[in-house]
């Protein structure tokens, strides 16, 4: 049992190195806002295996008398709130990528990576949807199956990706209630709805965030 849960290990941690250290771009050089990418992924690819970055721990949701789940708080939870009465998707406000663009980028040295980083500062178009329930499409990148590490980018990975100006404000990490329900395929042109949340500060997070993300047909 333990040599088997050391070689799931040693694989996992091979495969978040790969994906790590492989040329991305292997057609051309990365520009500044790829790189940049590039070393965001890795960074929150490697706080993933090493469970620094877990999902937050929530108290679960009971059922009240009308069948809606709800919070603690009484509040109702996520899912009710992107369906309407019959049970459907409701409809949902698209979240574009050129709204996500509305951002400024620092380059800020943290020690304790020993390198330089691209720390966000959100206009007030990004601000304003923060904390709000939308369905947004692209392309899937899955970063580490094993670690369930997929994100939504605006650009498809086949495209050389890197070459261009793929900056951190281009992708949104997908975190599923739960694991993903699928194994997802590099460049799956897909819809998903979910809570857009804002990370400006955590080099172990992206600085986009779909929580509760589930597929999703326009």
């Amino acid at each position: 049992m333990k040599s088997t849960a050391f070689l799931t290990l040693a694989f996992s941690a091979a495969a978040l190195v790969a994906v790590s250290m492989m040329d991305w771009s292997s057609m051309c050089h990365p520009s500044e806002e790829a790189q940049a990418t590039q070393d965001q992924l890795r960074h929150v690819g490697e706080a993933k295996l090493a469970s620094l970055d877990a999902a937050p721990v929530t108290e679960p949701a009971s059922v009240a008398g009308d069948g809606v789940e709800r919070n603690p708080s009484g509040e109702a939870s996520q899912a009710e709130g992107l369906r309407s009465a019959d049970g459907s998707a409701s409809d949902l406000d698209e979240l574009t990528w050129q709204v996500l663009s509305d951002v400024e980028f620092k380059d800020v040295y943290l020690e304790e990576l020993d390198s330089y980083y691209w720390m966000p500062t959100f206009g007030p178009q990004v601000v304003a949807a923060e904390g709000k329930d939308f369905f947004i499409t692209g392309y899937v990148i899955p970063v580490d199956v094993d670690e369930d590490f997929y994100v939504l980018s605006r650009y498809p990975f086949a495209n050389c990706f890197f070459c261009g100006g793929a900056g951190p404000e281009s992708v949104i990490d997908l975190r599923f209630p739960g694991k993903s329900p699928r194994p997802y395929q590099t460049d799956e042109r897909l819809s998903f709805r979910g809570t857009l949340r804002l990370n400006a500060d955590d080099v172990y997070q992206m600085n986009y965030i779909l929580d509760g993300a589930v597929e999703h047909t326009p």
